[in-house]
């Protein structure tokens, strides 16, 4: 009995350890934040490039993607186009972000992209509904036609012909491919995120909460 509990002791204690080291694993951010006076001097070229437009700084999808700078310089051009020289209006573009952000239950896509879809002239009731996960209400034509477009590619994979017809009617052959692009981009974008365990600054509020859909 006694040797039983002598081997116990140290057992328990054992679990006790791996238990308390695993908890301080899991407070561990997966990518340790890079300041611009950490960056290496292969980062650095694009961490001064993404410090000039980045409302998260180095945070969000940037802290893991300077970690790989080639890649990240390329994803940041192509990121540049879709967000600033594409054919999609900003408005409509920021739309669509805000649906990709919403299905994947991003809290970075949405700090960042809700006050920018905002600005850009999407009502507030339909940034409201996105946010809920309903399809908005009183949407104008073309924002229906991205809704539409942007949901059935990104959740069955393939788009109607109707819907289709409605978004080239709208936007012509290049905003569609390019609209196609920005969705497809910011999957990406989400899962980096995702897998980074990325969320909003220090001291801003995450937009969803535990229980929301």
């Amino acid at each position: 009995m006694k040797l039983a509990r002598c081997l116990a002791i140290p057992l328990m204690a054992g679990v006790l350890m791996s238990a308390n080291n695993s908890n301080s694993a899991a407070d561990r951010p997966r990518f340790p934040q890079l300041t611009m006076e950490t960056v290496s001097p292969a980062q650095r070229s694009l961490a001064e490039q993404i410090m000039k437009v980045s409302s998260v700084g180095l945070g969000g999808p940037y802290n893991p993607l300077l970690r790989s700078p080639v890649m990240g310089q390329r994803l940041f051009d192509l990121l540049a186009y879709l967000r600033w020289d594409t054919t999609v209006p900003l408005r409509l573009n920021e739309m669509a972000i805000l649906i990709i952000g919403r299905q994947w239950r991003s809290q970075v896509e949405w700090f960042a992209h809700s006050a920018i879809a905002l600005k850009a002239g999407l009502p507030q009731h339909v940034v409201d509904d996105l946010k809920a996960r309903k399809r908005p209400a009183d949407m104008q034509a073309d924002e229906a036609a991205v809704y539409d477009f942007v949901t059935e590619l990104s959740t069955q994979k393939k788009v109607s012909d109707e819907t289709y017809a409605r978004a080239k009617g709208i936007l012509g052959e290049q905003g569609v491919v390019d609209l196609t692009a920005v969705t497809g981009a910011y999957v990406m974008v989400a899962m980096v995120l995702a897998m980074a365990e990325e969320t909003v600054p220090p001291g801003k509020e995450e937009p969803f909460k535990a229980g929301d859909p």
